[in-house]
């Protein structure tokens, strides 16, 4: 768990130097959820189609997946929800429909990116709601 931990912010910082200098973070009080949530779906946990249930519970509960695919490393422990909008709203929703605790998510926003949200499913994945 830690080792991917410590991947993911070596990433993060590397990613962030190098793409943003200056990462915007807005919050705002009372958030809600957008109406329409843009999630990526990228599985670090190893096992094959894993991401892709993810993605069609996802679209299947009005989530608008905008990417799907494979995480740098395969070693992720647990599941990271990633607010990308700074709209913490949409992660707790996305967090909460996978079954994820609210705690574990991170905020990291970005005005490169074109998304809400990030799912990085770790080996944890049998415990996400579409899984059970």
């Amino acid at each position: 768990m830690l080792s991917g931990l410590i991947i993911f912010l070596i990433y993060s910082i590397v990613i962030k130097f190098v793409s943003d200098p200056e990462p915007v973070i807005t919050k705002v009080a009372g958030q809600e959820p957008s109406e329409i949530i843009q999630i990526e779906v990228l599985n670090g946990s190893g096992i094959d189609g894993v991401a892709a249930r993810v993605t069609d519970f996802l679209r299947n509960n009005g989530f608008d997946v905008v990417k799907t695919g494979n995480y740098m490393t395969s070693d992720i422990d647990e599941t990271m929800i990633i607010d990308r909008s700074g709209n913490e709203a949409n992660a707790r929703k996305t967090a909460k429909i996978l079954g994820v605790p609210e705690n574990t998510i991170l905020v990291q926003t970005n005005r490169d990116y074109f998304l809400d949200v990030s799912v990085i499913i770790g080996k944890d994945y049998f415990k996400l709601t579409p899984i059970k």
